[in-house]
């Protein structure tokens, strides 16, 4: 299944990853920006389009729910922490920002503990409300001071804005994931512990 067309979708969304890091660090404005963004674009669609094949054409797979999860977080990771190392998100935006980062660790840690205890932590209506701002608006400061101008509002000013918006978003699911959690970590921690059986005589020998 690892050479199915979701899975494939998938892996190439990594792959978008450097060529974004390096449009925007090394080729720059206008063109590197702009190319940039047509990158993040086809990153974007891809996430979309590997879970939505995968459930049409019945080719839902154990890589491809490990992988996506981790396509995600690395495409917001990179493209927040480049953002900031070009100073294209400076001052207060920066907080945004790490409210999104550390939220996408507290979640990832979460659940890989929740894995090993088989219980699963879906994803709500308001995370994907979430992570749909947070893709807009990171295309929007790719872009930066290079697009056009909408009702007095520059690109960036938007990206700006989204990216707040997203923040707030980020930390109403993140403390609902986080609560969900931790229930099942306090109910873990509570468990009484099975009783190890008490060897007879010929055994304790």
């Amino acid at each position: 299944m690892i050479t199915s067309l979701p899975n494939i979708l998938t892996v190439s969304r990594i792959g978008a990853i450097p060529a974004i890091v390096t449009l925007i660090i090394f080729v720059g404005d206008p063109i590197g920006t702009w190319l940039a963004f047509s990158a993040y674009a086809y990153a974007c669609i891809t996430d979309f389009f590997d879970g939505y094949l995968a459930r049409a054409w019945h080719q839902q797979s154990a890589f491809g729910r490990f992988l996506d999860p981790i396509a995600d977080k690395l495409l917001v990771a990179s493209v927040l922490l480049v953002l900031v190392g070009i100073d294209r998100v400076t001052g207060l935006t920066v907080l945004p920002a790490a409210v999104i980062l550390c939220r996408e660790i507290i979640v990832s840690g979460l659940r890989e503990f929740l894995a090993e205890v088989d219980v699963s932590l879906p994803v709500s209506q308001l995370a994907k409300w979430k992570t749909t701002m947070q893709m807009i608006a990171l295309g929007f400061l790719i872009v930066g001071p290079n697009g056009p101008v909408f009702a007095s509002l520059t690109t960036y000013e938007i990206g700006v804005y989204g990216l707040w918006v997203a923040a707030l978003l980020t930390l109403f699911t993140g403390f609902d994931y986080l609560v969900h959690g931790l229930r099942y970590i306090t109910e873990t921690d509570q468990a009484p512990a099975p009783k190890r059986p008490i060897p007879n005589e010929s055994e304790a020998k």
